[in-house]
């Protein structure tokens, strides 16, 4: 399991715990500062990320599509942000 903090330059702070396996990610928690309406989007952006390929280009795109279908609105960090935050927990 790796782990990551990463404050995003001018937002929050993004806390990330990470299980990888073989190029994926196996299972994540995501934590910080930083606000997400609704609340309980971050849960399904959880389960939403198990699977998915650790590449932080491919990683930030899907993010911000979930964020976009489930009409989320993230404050103090970004799509980018958190895809980042992810890959310095591998």
């Amino acid at each position: 399991m790796g782990n990551s903090i990463y404050k995003v330059p001018g937002g929050k702070l993004l806390k990330i715990k990470l299980t990888p396996s073989e190029g994926r990610i196996l299972a994540i928690v995501i934590k910080g500062d930083f606000f997400l309406h609704p609340e309980e989007t971050l849960v399904a952006l959880e389960e939403f990320l198990a699977g998915k390929e650790l590449d932080e280009i491919t990683l930030a795109a899907d993010i911000q599509n979930f964020f976009d279908e489930a009409d989320a609105s993230l404050v103090g960090a970004g799509a980018a942000d958190i895809a980042k935050a992810i890959l310095m927990a591998v």
